[in-house]
């Protein structure tokens, strides 16, 4: 039984802290759909998308009219197309794009994942040509985002697919620059790429998934931050953690009701809630705020990554007490253009990247949003992805970079995307060529944490 109490708060929450669900996810598995005529395949694709995901719109704006909880988002995951693509006999792969983009369109969802390639050993027939046409694919298209996997834990790092991804993430600016370089920011590169993973631009539908998913992903750091200013005065560390944790079972037991209503309303199997901790611009709904009402004076100044590991432990631990299928990347974002404080941060000079890279080692995913300058070169942005990359696979975590070279900017100017994706500075990057270390390719050997069995 809920008490009185109970759902007072709750309707504070939503109403005054910035609590929403931040996305319903289906996910969607396309290897049925597989075929050597690549436009026979896509006609598949974009049919089983439209029947899959018929109902997600409506069933996401029902549950949101019904329980009065906000489903700011509803979006498709797919099998990475660079599967699908595998045995077309053309390279034309911008063609899946399309597809996916149209069924997107057709649906009314917000964004649509899968346009990915799992490189994290080796390139399989399909990997390269779908890597190739991204920059094309996300000029053209409105709703899809696209991610690559260029490392884990158990098979190292592809450095032949980290120099590619270099040049791709330009390009993908470059193209876009007309459009404040927007295709970049549906661009991920990952390391230790989660199979369930409910948030753009990263997700896509894993082979080990059922053929069709509910997941979800919750968001609170307004939350997290209004329960620490009322409550948090006068409490050592340990007081502090302890009412992170019981702040984020009341925040994932609305994203359980939630994917279990979805769930049986669309007669899916319900997969995972994610319990990431994922910020807007909005005044207050912000991680680096959180880190601030723990006693730093700015997000970025000594203490940070210790504040950070803080947080996205206790996020977890209250979490898991509140589902039993929790999954996706679970923990606390820091992207920089979504954050209203990261963005703070990163203006008054306290946050740059060196520090934000340090902070990726103790919370989820990793350098995300970040603008720089648009004449970075490709070899510096695989080098960046090339050290991200090292922090996960070492420490058997994901990891990712989304950067987004802010042609025709330089350092201290600002970038706007609006909506979810807010603004930000153009960040500097450290003086120096990479260039030899990336042009030797090859692949970095797995560490010996990758011997576990």
């Amino acid at each position: 039984m809920l008490e009185t109490r109970d759902i007072l708060e709750t309707i504070n929450m939503i109403d005054n802290e910035n609590l929403d669900v931040r996305t319903i996810t289906m996910g969607i598995s396309l290897l049925d759909c597989i075929d050597e005529d690549i436009d026979k395949a896509c006609d598949k694709v974009y049919d089983k998308i439209c029947r899959s995901a018929k109902d997600l719109v409506k069933t996401g704006v029902d549950i949101e009219r019904e329980y009065g909880i906000p489903i700011i988002n509803k979006r498709i995951s797919v099998t990475p197309i660079g599967m699908v693509a595998a045995p077309c006999q053309s390279r034309k792969v911008v063609k899946f794009a399309y597809a996916l983009d149209k069924a997107a369109k057709e649906l009314g969802v917000n964004f649509i994942g899968g346009y990915s390639a799992l490189v994290q050993k080796g390139f399989a027939s399909g990997d390269y040509a779908l890597i190739e046409s991204i920059p094309e694919a996300l000029s053209e298209t409105d709703f899809v985002c696209s991610s690559v996997n260029i490392g884990s834990t158990k098979a190292g790092i592809n450095m032949d697919a980290v120099k590619m991804m270099g040049k791709v993430v330009k390009e993908t600016a470059e193209i876009t620059a007309d459009r404040n370089c927007i295709g970049a920011a549906k661009l991920v590169v990952f390391c230790n790429a989660p199979e369930d993973n409910p948030f753009m631009a990263g997700a896509f539908h894993g082979v080990g998934e059922a053929d069709t998913v509910i997941n979800v992903g919750v968001s609170g750091p307004g939350v997290v931050r209004a329960a620490l200013a009322k409550n948090g005065e006068g409490k050592d560390i340990a007081e502090i953690a302890d009412l992170v944790k019981r702040t984020a079972f009341k925040i994932t037991r609305m994203g359980q009701l939630v994917a279990k209503e979805a769930s049986k309303r669309l007669c899916v199997p319900f997969g995972i809630v994610d319990l990431s901790l994922a910020p807007t611009p909005a005044v207050g709904d912000s991680v680096a705020y959180i880190l601030e009402e723990m006693g730093l004076e700015k997000c970025g100044c000594h203490g940070t990554t210790a504040t950070l590991a803080l947080l996205n432990d206790a996020v977890k631990k209250g979490g898991v007490m509140a589902s039993s299928h929790v999954g996706g990347l679970s923990g606390a974002f820091i992207p920089v253009s979504e954050d209203a404080g990261m963005i703070a941060a990163a203006k008054s000079g306290h946050l740059d990247i060196t520090k934000l890279e340090a902070m990726t080692a103790v919370c989820s995913v990793g350098l995300d949003m970040i603008a720089v300058p648009g004449d970075i070169t490709p070899e510096v942005i695989s080098a960046i992805i090339a050290d991200e990359a090292a922090i996960g696979m070492v420490n058997s975590k994901t990891t990712a970079v989304r950067l987004i070279p802010a042609i025709g900017k330089k350092a201290g100017d600002m970038l706007e995307f609006g909506g979810l994706l807010g603004s930000g500075p153009v960040m500097p990057v450290r003086e120096g060529s990479p260039a030899v270390f990336i042009n030797r390719g090859g692949r970095i050997p797995a560490p010996l944490q990758a011997l576990k069995n």
